[in-house]
């Protein structure tokens, strides 16, 4: 290929990719009406009574990127306190604070490792609808000290000033060299396996 031909494809590369970065409109995620929880599924005596424990995550921040017609240039970012993480069951308050201190202490380790974050900057999207996007985000998920890959399927809507994403997705806490622990006194113990769910509304920033 010609090495002008080559030249005039790098430059209109670098002009879309300035192009879409001077457009792009900042959302900060507003974690007082969001959601994101994680499941853990369970085993031992507990399981038979369909006691799966849900964790609330109330402690993060986040910001998206976004162009306007352009979802494949998005970018994301979380951050979560992980010592923000609180058991929601209906369960007595011993036992919420003895699995809490567990999680914290044993499981999440937060005192060493006080923050998750999640970064995102490559994200595939079909337009469903107008403003609405079925997307899959493909970023690096960094907990309990260790970075993985990880993909994010995910529903996108963005309505004015506003955008909310919605989805659900699996993680296994051995890849994070999490240990599985039991609690309860051996009655209640977690699968490798957790789910989260998210429903986040983010806000357009100035």
């Amino acid at each position: 290929m010609p090495d002008h031909v080559v030249s005039s494809n790098a430059e209109e590369t670098a002009e879309f990719m300035q192009s879409s970065a001077a457009t792009a409109v900042r959302y900060a995620i507003d974690s007082r009406v969001s959601r994101f929880t994680v499941r853990a599924f369970a085993s031992g005596v507990l399981s038979a009574f369909g006691h799966n424990p849900t964790i609330a995550i109330r402690n993060y921040s986040g910001e998206v990127q976004l162009s306007a017609g352009q979802p494949e240039t998005a970018s994301l970012r979380i951050t979560i306190k992980a010592s923000g993480l609180s058991v929601v069951d209906d369960i007595s308050d011993k036992d919420r604070r003895e699995i809490e201190r567990q999680m914290q202490e044993e499981v999440l380790e937060s005192a060493s490792y006080p923050e998750i974050v999640y970064e995102c900057s490559t994200v595939s999207a079909n337009k469903t609808g107008d403003g609405q996007y079925a997307a899959v985000l493909k970023g690096d998920l960094t907990l309990h000290g260790v970075t993985r890959s990880q993909a994010v399927p995910a529903k996108v809507s963005v309505n004015g000033d506003m955008l909310r994403t919605f989805g659900d997705f699996s993680l296994h806490q051995t890849e994070y060299n999490i240990k599985l622990v039991s609690a309860l006194g051996g009655a209640l113990k977690v699968k490798d396996e957790l789910k989260l769910s998210f429903d986040m509304v983010a806000r357009k920033q100035a």
